[in-house]
């Protein structure tokens, strides 16, 4: 959970003040190591839960604040988005009932939300990315108003300098150009934590790091984003491009992301990674501080290390060092940010099982992970698994490049289990939980796996809205009926009495997209023959950087060819046709009050345009489904 209290107006003696209260909490964390005063025989684990606030259509309900001031419970906090909340977990002794106490209190909290939602018409979704999110969703009208998310947004604004560009590439290809860090709010998480002595922190961090790539391929669960099918995991690509502080010159000097999986092992202590992660990054925010950690430790007490706990906090490593004191005594636990949430408590519950026995079990049976793999391996099999999920190839500690799902079933299943035994964790735990896992992976039937196949097998003609909030609605319900694993989810099916209005509420959400458009100084016979081959009606007529500047139609055209100035001439251009009077809507203009629009005005198209860019277009046509189910709806209340 990110600290809230920082500061928004500070001066450059406040920034200095803030970066020596940083170095000295080093400083003392470092003396710590040095003279043992870390926790070392005791093995925690804990959990941070993200989840996604929706509406009765299944699209982001921004009602974070509105749930947490009714729940009332301390658990529950904001995340970076109005319509996404993170819970907390109680940390626990790794062994006995731990797995099905934690897989209780999930149940519980979203139990709680659930209720606390549904008093504002919303509920919960466990997704690595939602399906139904848009881009109208990405506004400044949706940050959560805490002084920490807008500074972290001004900020990495700022040193990034120019506007942001996402760019992924899946099945489809996404390329966004963004003035600012909101399409973070797609994202959400199953945080592990894993708390390990200090002497052996460099080693299971190290583990960490190389089992990473596996256990992700099975956890997979965010294949799509904004309706473009992308990485098994987009999740990873996202969080990475929206938080990029490097300008061009950074990047350019290879400079490494604020976002990274690391670049080597560590050698021979944690506070390696802490000391370059101090003089790496910037500081992106401050706030007042309340000790001298230093002098607390001279004092014989134990520092709350809060000036480099803020600032780790802003240094985002797929596997994460953090510190915290716990009945009064110092620990150190390694934090696995790269799981997604979903697509249940019980699929999340056995990611969770399947990494802490691969993190217990594969130390001592190997030793020193740098004797069996080398980190560029590690990272491979890591980016590996978020583009692929199972379907991908990894290489295994004999250095082997085999499927991922066989590594998992005939290598790291069985030692996840001896390594949960180690631990002395609840035997019938063990097994319902990894054989999820091993179910999931026989099947070769991830989270990711599930909305691909599910939005393949929908009917082609529907619009891609539909299909998306049929998926959506399918795991809404999966989730709350009985919440069973993904593994034995019938695909999703656009249901027969879908709410047609929840689907077309903005023009968004069935406007096309994939247009075929002229340039002015086109020759109109390519623009008539689009018009043929394609079957539309209506070229939309752009510049070379997509600035709409007119519209051909098929009655120009017709008219064209009345006057008899057509001829054979081919010095005819678009330009000479085409209509620049054009009248346009915007993405999250109501489809009601588009359709009264073109009603009115008597055209038979409507160009979508955002900052001046032409973004979809919307016909006659495509309000045809809207009436056919409007009569519908009418008819069969009538009868």
């Amino acid at each position: 959970m990110g600290d809230k209290k920082i500061t928004r107006d500070y001066d450059d003696e406040q920034m200095r003040t803030f970066t020596l209260g940083v170095l000295n909490d080093l400083q003392a964390l470092e003396q710590m190591l040095n003279t043992g005063m870390f926790e070392e025989d005791v093995r925690r684990i804990g959990a941070e839960q993200e989840m996604f606030l929706v509406d009765s259509a299944l699209r982001p309900a921004p009602l974070a604040l509105d749930v947490i001031e009714t729940a009332k419970d301390g658990r529950l906090t904001t995340e970076i988005g109005k319509f996404n909340l993170e819970a907390n977990m109680t940390p626990l002794n790794f062994g006995g009932d731990c797995l099905t106490k934690m897989e209780d209190e999930l149940n519980e909290i979203l139990g709680v939300v659930r209720t606390a939602a549904a008093k504002f018409g919303g509920g919960v979704v466990l997704a690595g990315i939602l399906p139904t999110i848009q881009k109208s969703d990405l506004t400044t009208a949706n940050l959560t108003p805490h002084p920490r998310y807008y500074e972290i947004d001004r900020i990495v604004t700022e040193l990034h300098g120019e506007n942001r560009v996402i760019h992924i590439k899946g099945l489809d290809e996404l390329q966004l150009t963004l003035k600012d860090t909101f399409i973070e709010f797609c994202n959400t998480s199953f945080q592990v934590h894993l708390q390990v002595g200090a002497k052996e922190f460099v080693r299971y961090y190290n583990w960490a790091q190389a089992i990473a790539g596996p256990v992700l391929a099975a956890a997979a669960n965010s294949p799509i984003l904004l309706g473009h099918r992308l990485w098994h995991e987009t999740r990873l690509a996202v969080f990475k491009q929206s938080t990029d502080t490097r300008s061009l010159t950074h990047k350019q000097r290879n400079q490494k992301p604020r976002v990274n999986f690391g670049d080597r092992w560590v050698d021979n202590s944690i506070i390696e990674v802490l000391h370059e992660d101090a003089i790496r990054f910037r500081i992106l925010l401050t706030q007042a501080i309340e000790e001298n950690s230093l002098k607390v430790l001279a004092d014989g007490g134990i520092p709350n290390l809060s000036a480099w706990r803020l600032h780790n906090g802003t240094i985002w490593r797929w596997n994460r060092p953090c510190y915290g004191v716990v009945e009064g005594k110092p620990g150190l636990r390694i934090e696995a940010r790269f799981l997604p949430a979903g697509p249940t408590v019980a699929d999340e519950m056995a990611n969770a099982a399947f990494f802490l026995g691969l993190m217990t079990e594969l130390p001592e049976e190997f030793g020193d992970i740098r004797d069996h793999m080398t980190f560029d391996d590690a990272r491979t099999n890591f980016y590996n698994a978020a583009r692929y999920g199972l379907s991908g190839q990894i290489r295994g500690l004999d250095g082997q490049s085999r499927r991922v799902g066989r590594i998992i079933l005939e290598e790291l299943l069985p030692r996840a289990r001896k390594g949960l035994a180690r631990a002395k964790v609840d035997a019938a735990d063990c097994d319902r939980l990894l054989d999820i896992i091993e179910k999931r992976v026989t099947q070769e039937k991830s989270g990711s796996q599930w909305i691909l196949d599910s939005y393949a097998a929908m009917d082609q003609r529907a619009k891609p809205n539909v299909r998306l909030r049929s998926i959506t609605a399918a795991m809404k319900l999966y989730q709350e009926e009985g919440g069973e694993p993904m593994h034995t989810w019938k695909l999703a099916e656009i249901p027969a009495d879908s709410q047609w209005i929840d689907n077309y509420k903005t023009v968004e959400q069935f406007m096309a997209v994939d247009l075929f458009t002229v340039r002015p100084a086109d020759v109109l016979d390519l623009a008539a023959s689009l018009m043929h081959w394609r079957h539309v009606r209506h070229v939309p007529v752009e510049d070379d950087s997509g600035r709409l500047i007119g519209i051909v139609s098929h009655r120009d055209l017709i008219e064209l060819m009345a006057s008899g100035k057509c001829g054979n001439s081919p010095g005819i251009t678009v330009r000479d046709i085409m209509r620049t009077d054009i009248v346009t809507v915007a993405p999250d203009t109501p489809t009601l009050e588009a359709l009264d629009i073109m009603r009115s005005r008597n055209i038979g198209c409507l160009p979508v345009v955002q900052d001046e860019r032409l973004v979809g277009i919307i016909t006659a046509y495509d309000f045809l489904t809207v009436s056919v189910k409007l009569f519908e709806e009418k008819l069969s209340k009538v009868m």
